[in-house]
Order: structure tokens, then C-alpha cells, then sequence
């Protein structure tokens, strides 16, 4: 062939490669680096008659040297790349042809040291034991290469960080969203102890049962709390957390018995969207809020039946899944747990599971009913006082032995519920004057030594005549005149008792003609 025609075939050739590495990205999608690395250089050495060619990039992924060899009359060059690599560690920086031995057969070759782009670190060498080694061509062949190399590896490395980018504003945002959540949670938890002041009593019932509190608050033990209702179940467990090592965390409350059937698996494990009409958005749940902490799960025994396997299951392996979802998570969470049933007998009559029961009857704790604590009733009722007063406005009112007796000689079935409840309200009816519990304690149960007693509550559907109202006032009036002993004005007056001013009083009593006795 002459030399025209050597010179054109050359020429063709080059053109071929040249279209060859320019489709190489399209072979490339979805490779990892070490194939792509791989890959480029059996290009490189086979466009260029190479007797060796390495390559040392830095792994888009997680910026590792990442190292590859071939030689065609080695078949072990791709494994001793980190060999190759060592022995042509002088040479990383050399510029122009220069001439070195083989690390695998020790053969005197040709190199050509090619650099990565600025923004790639990395090298491409190059040796063949040819003498026109490099040529023109050559050059132009193996810089379009390591082009093509420099271009792949930063797409590549653009794009990881462009889905760790993604992947982590997901994150933020899931974050977010379990934080707006459980904020939710923790906004109606703290809502609700804003009128608790801790465990107020001194009764031998009360300390037995903080005693009990003081031994497994520090340890990982399921509570199970058991007590009427309104005997101060939550603000116990939140005892039991604020002593634990978790008390850093959340205590996440879930009240069994005002979740709709239907939405107790959701409300417990979360769900994602889609799983359900108006599932609008992925949505933890309250073990998930509660991971770390401490979920207080109030009337458990209202739990539906179909639900307790998956409550048993969380407990004993701390594993769930989300509705709709088929990804099983795990959840580190302590579990105190209260009831106002009898759960044996729950379990007798096929309504609650035994497993369930003893896996959650770790540690018992009963709270007595406040009838049978009736030495802490005195210091219950000073306490709630005093909180009604200061939402109120008012001075603090103070309890005197009579009053103290007859809120002692009640039944007391809503427990301290009712008790605050009834304090606050006997508060705001006698404003800046003393406590009226004789006007909200339940008639024929409790009365105040020497206040008057409330007449029964007359029928809904009975007339009064003008005659008996007439009397019923003046009985009132009477009865108000006597224990102010007479007086209408002032503090404890008559007037006072009666909720009106002075001048009205004296104006009924001059046309009722109510006599005054001192």
C-alpha cells in the first residue's frame, strides 16, 4: 500500500474512533464507575495498539481513588491495577512522552501521561512498546477519550449529588412533617398539664403508690395503671416519664377510647398517602412520634379486639407498618399503658387478649379513688383554689374546717376530675367572697355546717305560682341575711352571698318585707 493510501486508511481510522468514543456516553448510562473506567480504557487500548493502559479517578460517589488497569497480553492487569498504580506513582505528573518500564513484564515502553479535567482529578497513562508512539493521532485519540471520561464522571457525579440534594430535602421535609405532627401531639400534652402542679397528697394510699412510681420510673418496664376514672392516671405516667431516662423525649399521649374504630391503626402506626379517602399526604403515627420517648396509651381497654395483635406485636418486637404501606419499620419506644375496666374479666368474656394483657401487665400500679384518700381532699381542693383564683383574677380563697367536712363527707365519683372541676366552679360563683360550695356541692350528700340548704330542683314541666316564687325568694333572702348575721353591705354581706348589688337587695327586702335580724 502506498503511502497516500496509508495515510488515508489511517485517517479513516481515526475518524471511526473518534465517532466510536462520541457514542460512548450512550453505553454508559446506568454503569457504575469501575465498568465505565473499565470500559474506556479497552477503548483506549484498542483505538491506540496500547500494550497497557491505567486509570486513577476519583470515585464520583464518594470521592475514593478508584483504579483499573488492561493489558492485552496480561489477563491479570485488571487485578494488579493497585501494583500499576504504585509503580507509576512518580510519573502522575509527568508531561510529554517519556519512557519507563512495564510493572507487569518489565519491558521498556512508551507513556503518554493524560491528566483529567480540573474539575475531575484523575489520570489516564498510556504505553505501547511501538516507536511512533504517540503519534498525532494518537494524542488526538486519547485526549478525546479522557474528554469523554472527564465529561461521564462529572454527569455522574452532578447527578449523585443532585439525588443526595433530593433525597435529603425528603428527608428534611419527612422530618418536618413528623416534627409538625408530634408538635401537634406535644401542644395538646402540654395543654393539658398546664393546671397540673405534680402529685399533691399525704395520704398512706398516695404514698404507697409513688412509692411504687419511685422503684420502676428508671427502668424500661411496661407500666400498666389501672383506676377509676378521674383519679389522675396521665398526670401518673407523666410522672413515671419525667423520672425515666426518657425524659429528655416525648411522652405521646393516645386516649383509646375517642379514636374512631376505623382510624386506630392509623392513628397508632401512620399511613401513606393514598392508603384511604382523604389520605392526602404520608402521615406518621403515634409510635412514631413517640420513638425515643415514652406513649402513654389512656383506656387501653377500649382497644378493638382486631387491633391487639398488631399493639402486641409492636410491643414484643418493636416493628410495625404504616397503612397502606408494606415497608416494615422499627420503633424504640416505652409503653405505659392505664385502664378504668377490669381486664380479666375483659379477657373472660372474649373482649380483650390475654397475651396482650400480661405483656402489658409488666409492672401494675392501682390508683386509690380519691373516696378512700380522704386526708389529701383538704390539699386537693386549696390547690385547685388557688389555680382557679389566679386564672381568674381573683384572691386566693381560703378553705375553712366546715367547708373542708363536707367536701369529705362526699362520694366523690368523678374522683379529682370532678373535685377541680367543682372548686373552680364554686371559685367564680363567689368571686372576691369565699368559696359557694354550697351552691354547687350536690344537694342531700354534703352541706356546709350552718349554710342554708338548697331546695330541690323543681320539675322542668311545674308551674310555680307568683305566691310560692314570692316565698321561695324570701326564704332565700332570709337564709342569705342570716349567715351574713344580719348584714347587707360588705364583705360577706348578704349581698355578696347573693350575687347582687346592695341597693337591689334592700330595695327586695323592703318589698318583700324580709324582717333583719342581727
Amino acid at each position: 500500500m502506498t503511502g497516500p493510501d496509508e495515510e488515508l486508511l489511517r485517517l479513516r481510522n481515526t475518524l471511526r474512533d473518534l465517532l466510536a468514543l462520541g457514542a460512548v456516553p450512550l453505553i454508559w448510562v446506568g454503569a457504575s464507575p469501575a465498568k465505565v473506567i473499565g470500559s474506556s480504557l479497552d477503548l483506549i487500548v484498542s483505538a491506540l495498539r496500547l500494550d497497557l493502559a491505567f486509570a486513577s479517578v476519583a470515585d464520583p460517589r464518594d470521592g475514593a481513588a478508584l483504579q483499573s488497569a488492561r493489558a492485552p497480553a496480561q489477563a491479570d492487569a485488571a487485578n494488579r491495577a493497585g501494583e500499576i498504580g504504585s509503580a507509576f506513582a512518580s510519573l502522575m505528573n509527568a508531561r510529554g512522552p517519556i519512557r519507563a518500564a512495564s510493572p507487569l513484564d518489565g519491558r521498556a515502553l512508551n507513556l503518554r501521561v493524560v491528566p483529567l479535567s480540573i474539575d475531575e482529578p484523575g489520570v489516564v497513562i498510556a504505553a505501547a512498546q511501538r516507536a511512533d508512539f504517540p503519534s498525532d493521532t494518537d494524542n488526538l485519540l486519547l485526549a478525546a477519550a479522557c474528554t469523554q471520561l472527564s465529561i461521564w464522571l462529572r454527569g455522574e457525579r452532578l447527578h449523585l449529588e443532585r439525588e443526595r440534594a433530593v433525597a435529603a430535602l425528603a428527608e428534611r421535609e419527612r422530618q418536618k412533617r413528623e416534627l409538625e405532627d408530634e408538635n401537634v401531639y406535644l401542644r395538646e400534652e402540654i395543654q393539658s398539664a398546664i393546671s397540673q402542679s405534680g402529685t399533691i397528697g399525704r395520704s398512706a394510699a398516695l404514698r404507697q403508690v409513688l412509692g411504687q412510681i419511685a422503684q420502676v420510673a428508671p427502668t424500661e418496664a411496661t407500666v400498666l395503671i389501672f383506676g377509676e376514672s378521674g383519679t389522675g392516671k396521665e398526670l401518673l405516667a407523666r410522672e413515671i416519664h419525667e423520672r425515666s431516662a426518657r425524659a429528655g423525649r416525648a411522652l405521646i399521649k393516645v386516649n383509646c377510647s375517642a379514636i374512631p374504630k376505623d382510624m386506630f391503626e392509623s392513628e397508632f402506626f401512620g399511613h401513606v398517602r393514598g392508603a384511604f379517602t382523604g389520605a392526602l399526604r404520608d402521615r406518621p403515627g403515634r409510635f412514631q412520634a413517640a420513638h425515643g420517648g415514652t406513649i402513654f396509651l389512656d383506656e387501653v381497654g377500649d382497644l378493638p379486639l382486631e387491633l391487639q395483635p398488631k399493639l402486641l406485636r409492636v410491643l414484643q418486637e418493636g416493628q410495625y407498618e404504616r397503612v397502606g404501606d408494606d415497608v416494615t419499620r422499627e420503633v424504640n419506644v416505652r409503653v405505659i399503658a392505664a385502664t378504668n375496666r377490669d381486664l380479666p374479666a375483659a379477657i373472660a368474656a372474649g373482649l380483650f387478649r390475654e397475651d396482650l394483657y400480661y405483656r402489658l401487665n409488666v409492672f401494675p400500679i392501682t390508683i386509690p379513688p380519691l373516696r378512700e384518700r380522704s386526708e389529701d381532699i383538704p390539699l386537693l381542693a386549696a390547690h385547685f383554689a388557688a389555680q382557679a383564683a389566679r386564672r381568674l383574677g381573683l384572691p386566693e380563697p381560703r378553705l375553712g374546717a366546715a367547708q373542708c367536712a363536707a367536701l369529705q363527707r362526699y362520694r366523690w365519683p368523678g374522683n379529682i376530675r370532678e373535685l377541680g372541676n367543682l372548686v373552680e366552679r364554686a371559685v367564680i360563683l363567689g368571686g372576691p367572697g369565699p368559696l359557694r360550695l354550697d351552691q354547687v356541692l350536690p344537694d342531700g350528700r354534703a352541706t356546709l355546717a350552718g349554710a342554708p340548704r338548697l331546695q330541690p330542683e323543681p320539675d322542668a314541666e311545674a308551674i310555680v305560682s307568683e305566691t310560692e316564687w314570692r316565698a321561695r325568694e324570701c326564704a332565700n333572702i332570709r337564709a342569705a341575711l342570716k349567715r351574713a348575721k344580719g348584714r347587707i353591705h360588705g364583705p360577706d354581706g348578704a349581698a355578696e352571698l347573693l350575687g347582687l348589688k346592695p341597693s337591689t337587695l334592700a330595695s327586695r327586702v323592703k318589698a318583700l318585707k324580709v324582717r333583719i335580724e342581727s
